[in-house]
């Protein structure tokens, strides 16, 4: 249960020096009581799954990694689906809810809804890591997104030190956030209920992301084969280095920098071909009364915020594909300017020293600060 090793050889940035104690748990009660052993001992400890969003310093590890390998998937009857959305008096045909162990790798989950003809996933096709780590980060990609399937989790909780269910409202997903990220919820995910649909003819949901559809050659909204959703974003994701192979652009984390979400006001005053999405709610429209006892209802609105495309603005602040610091072997991906890359021994520091570097060019341009999407073990930016 208990072995040393390097973070580096965990994690796919393959940086990170020599941990002090490794726990390996691939059951249940091995995450029980190696995690109710950590908080008792009340020393530092990481939470490690595929590895595939942690960046680490080479300086030793002097606490415990505690990496989670369970497995098990299955689906859940009716009379056990704990998170049963608001208003839905009776099961819907058509919905399969999956509790999935969080040790699961999320690509052979999406592999196996697609297989089994389930939809509400398809898109995160090639998303390394592993599934317990899905809702700290309210992953997302090619316009489909965490929260539009999770039901719930199981969390050992750190507090208690008890298994509750905790529904996906209580988690607070947001943009590549949540409470759990925020530290607001602590504990181990030890399970994750996806609410799925089966989907009769074999097809996805509608597509909702312009490059897909360009790469299926159909129109947005368009329902395709699962298959082709499947094959057409691992094709995507492989021309950016974004899907783990032998392809030297995959030693990174993916995205290393969030897309910065900004005031539309802001947003006014950058240049005017800067991709942007909004991201606030169409304003709706205000019934004011006319009897003069009842309260007014206020009018304030909230700031309204757009999404900024972070690829652009490092690219146009002058970082190209393949751009190193002299001397470093960390660089720019030669096919994504959002991954950042191990171009073979370097470190972590060398890492952080490039992402310091984008950081300070884009605000200096734009007035934007990035923000690194990966967990920095040991390092600051």
């Amino acid at each position: 249960m208990t072995a040393s090793r390097r973070l580096a050889d965990a994690t796919t940035m393959r940086v990170g020096g020599e941990v002090g104690r490794w726990i390996e748990a691939g059951t249940r009660d091995e995450v029980i009581a190696a995690y109710t052993e950590i908080v008792a001992d009340g020393g530092e400890h990481l939470l490690l799954g595929g590895g595939s969003n942690t960046v680490a310093s080479d300086e030793p590890y002097d606490g415990t990694v505690l990496h989670i390998t369970t497995r098990g998937i299955r689906t859940l009857p009716a009379a056990e689906r704990p998170h049963r959305p608001a208003g839905e008096d009776a099961p819907v045909d058509d919905a399969v809810v999956l509790r999935v162990e969080a040790g699961e790798s999320w690509d052979a989950l999406v592999a196996l809804a697609v297989e089994q003809g389930l939809t509400g996933i398809e898109a995160l096709s090639g998303v390394p890591g592993s599934v317990g780590a899905s809702p700290v980060q309210n992953i997302g990609a090619y316009g489909q997104e965490l929260s539009s399937t999770l039901q719930g989790i199981e969390l050992l909780d750190a507090e208690t030190l008890e298994v509750r269910s905790v529904p996906a409202s209580e988690l607070r997903l947001g943009y590549r956030d949540s409470a759990i990220k925020r530290g607001v919820l602590r504990g181990v995910v030890l399970s994750v209920d996806l609410r799925l649909r089966r989907s009769p003819d074999g097809r996805s949901q509608p597509v909702a992301y312009q490059q897909l559809a360009s790469a299926l050659g159909v129109e947005l909204g368009t329902r395709v084969p699962l298959e082709d959703v499947r094959a057409s974003v691992l094709a995507l994701r492989g021309s950016k280095g974004m899907v783990l192979s032998d392809d030297p652009d995959s030693v990174s984390a993916g995205s290393f920098f969030t897309n910065p979400i900004v005031s539309a006001r802001f947003a006014a005053a950058l240049p005017k071909d800067v991709p942007s999405w909004s991201t606030s709610p169409a304003p709706q429209a205000t019934v004011l009364p006319l009897d003069a006892d009842t309260a007014v209802p206020s009018l304030e609105r909230p700031v309204p915020q757009v999404k900024l495309s972070a690829a652009w603005l490092i690219e146009h602040a002058g970082i190209g594909r393949g751009f190193s610091l002299p001397g470093s072997r960390a660089a720019i991906s030669d096919k994504h300017t959002l991954a950042l890359t191990n171009r073979g021994g370097a470190t972590g520091e060398e890492i952080a020293e490039l992402a310091r570097f984008v950081q300070a060019r884009v605000e200096n341009q734009f007035g934007v600060h990035l923000v690194a999407e990966p967990v920095l073990v040991g390092l600051t930016l």
